[in-house]
């Protein structure tokens, strides 16, 4: 009987942890990754990356600013992301140094810059982080910008 007890006891366990809500999404990387979709869409749309399947983009290390306390890395992770989710997307390498001079005319250097705007803004109920990022792209062998765009928004505080 009590071994019967501790089956049903294991089952309705079981079960009850399958029916719980799945934990949320961690919002630093939602509000990145929400701004990488964004900067993505936007280079989604530059006449010279037509087709988006026949280009390389080599990604330079993002400058950000400290006081917005988001990690280069972190968010150069969520923007490679946004950028390798595009189908059929471009081919996207992180940028080194020895690959400036000649490059294919399907090479694209892309730069980021992702700023603080403002000072913190407090509301009633979150502080806001005013952010602008820039987006440049570039020639390998170019020192020129060939396209850039900016976007604005702010990160809620309390997500970072």
């Amino acid at each position: 009987m009590l071994r019967h007890a501790l089956i049903l006891l294991m089952a309705l366990l079981l079960l009850a942890g399958c029916a719980a809500r799945p934990p949320e999404p961690d919002p630093i990387r939602r509000a990145l990754q929400n701004l990488s979709d964004r900067a993505t869409d936007r280079m989604m749309q530059v006449d010279e990356l037509q087709p988006p399947g026949d280009q390389v983009l080599l990604l330079v290390s993002p400058e950000v600013e400290r006081s917005l306390e988001i990690e280069p890395e972190r968010f150069l992770e969520t923007l490679t992301r946004a950028l390798l989710s595009v189908s059929p997307g471009p081919q996207v390498l992180d940028w080194r140094p020895a690959m400036a001079g000649d490059g294919s005319a399907h090479q694209w250097r892309l730069e980021t810059r992702l700023e603080a705007t403002a000072p913190r803004l407090r509301l009633s109920d979150r502080d806001l982080l005013p952010y602008r990022l820039t987006l440049t792209l570039y020639r390998p062998d170019n020192n020129g910008a060939l396209w850039q765009t900016e976007i604005e928004g702010a990160f809620d505080a309390t997500a970072l």
